[in-house]
Formats: structure tokens, sequence, C-alpha cells
């Protein structure tokens, strides 16, 4: 039995990787998903994979960083479903591997205001539309660099440690009203991100494998199956929790 018939998900860089999954995921679950993204051509080929698969999925081209994009997101989502039972907020970006004194300021203002107020932005327009239906869930997408350092990431450790404050925050405060918010932090996996960066520096490969003690990389379905169930019933009593799924890592040294 399908758990998500007839409920809607959103899913914010749900074009690739960790967020193509969970849209998949949600729409064999039976959820009608949406998905927010700026890669048009990879966004509209994961509607179709999902409509191929008699689910049903839109695509709203969305910089989750930019107020008045988010903004007409909820609209439309507004319009067409009338509601949003799930929101997967999962758009993020990488920064380039440098230690802090070689760091830039246009590397910061790019991964904190897509990492992190993005994130923020979508979380303030999704409770808004939860509170008005009395209830919803939320899962935000952070990282093991979320619950301690990596080193040569320190702008992408910083905002991912401000998802989980996000998320410890919203859940305290809409507990009572029916909304519950969570974090998923991954370790490395192994999405077109990830690649991206082996391509660029293939040592880095064995040093991030190095600290997995299960000596794999995930995949974006494992992330997916965990963001499914904290969205599910079975997770129904937890809140504000940052759920680590690393192959056996728990915090980076």
């Amino acid at each position: 039995m399908k758990r998500f018939t007839e409920k809607v998900a959103l899913v914010t860089g749900g074009n690739s990787g960790i967020g193509r999954a969970t849209a998949l995921a949600f729409s064999r679950d039976g959820a009608k998903v949406v998905i927010a993204a700026r890669r048009e051509t990879l966004a509209l080929a994961v509607v179709e994979e999902i409509k191929k698969d008699d689910g049903e999925a839109v695509f709203i081209k969305t910089d989750v960083s930019q107020q008045l994009q988010v903004q007409n997101l909820f609209n439309k989502v507004k319009k067409i479903y009338g509601r949003l039972d799930f929101a997967f907020n999962n758009a993020g970006v990488m920064a380039p591997m440098r230690r802090m004194d070689k760091s830039t300021t246009d590397t910061w203002d790019e991964v904190i205001n897509i990492n992190l107020f993005g994130v923020w932005l979508c979380m303030k327009y999704e409770i808004q539309q939860m509170l008005n239906q009395g209830g919803g869930v939320i899962v935000n997408n952070a990282s093991t660099a979320g619950i301690g350092g990596l080193p040569g990431s320190a702008i992408y450790s910083a905002s991912k440690h401000g998802v989980i404050g996000l998320t410890k925050s919203a859940a305290v405060e809409y507990t009572t009203e029916n909304i519950r918010v969570n974090a998923v932090c991954p370790g490395p996996i192994m999405t077109p991100m990830l690649e991206e960066l082996f391509g660029v520096k293939p040592q880095m490969k064995d040093a991030f494998l190095s600290r997995i003690p299960m000596n794999r990389f995930g995949t974006p379905e494992e992330i997916a199956g965990v963001v499914l169930w904290l969205c599910s019933h079975e997770a129904s009593f937890m809140t504000g929790c940052s759920i680590v799924v690393g192959g056996g890592q728990t915090v980076i040294p």
C-alpha cells in the first residue's frame, strides 16, 4: 500500500542526485511531486520519468536564493494543488576545496545564499502554507559537514551547520501546530556533484573514502529512503532531529 497517496511533496533541487532520487521515490509511494530547480532540461526529464511510471509531477523553475522566484513557486503550488504535505529542502551547491585564507567573498555569497538563505526562505513559505492547512512535514538536507568540520570546506560546513540550526529552531517553534521539521545529514554520496569534484581533484576520492567506516560511498536512493521515512507516520514522534546517513561516519574531525 502506498503511504502518500493524494499527498503533495515538494523537492527543491529535484533535477539531479539526491533530489532526483527523492522525487522519484515520493512518486512511487503515491505522492504528487513538485520539482523546483534551476536546470530546466534535467528537471523536465525527471518529470517525464515520473509520468511514464504513471505518477504525477510538475516542474517550477526556481532559484531558491531569489525571493520573488520562491514566492512564485509557492503561489503556483497553492494554485495547482491547494496544499503542501511534505517539503524536502535539498537544493544546494558545493564550494571549491580551499583553505579558509584562500576563500573568497564571492564563494561565501553563493554558498550561503543557496545552501542557507535558500533553505530559510523556502521554510518560511512552507510553514505559512502548512499553518494554513493544519500541518505538514519538512526535511532539510544538511550534511555530516554540518555536525563537524570538513578541511578545505569552511564555507560549505558553515552553511550546513546553519541548516541544522534552522531545523532545530523551527521544530520547537511549530511542534504544537502539527508541523515536524527534521534534517538528514548525508556523508559522501555518489552524486553528479561529487563526481564533478573528483573529476577536478581525483585525489579527493580516496581521501573521502578513507573517512567512511563502511568503505563505500552512499547512493542517492539511500538518502531518499530516509527522507521518505521521516515524512511518514512511522516517524511521527520525531522533530528537531539531525539524522546522520554516512556509512558509520558520525563527526568529521
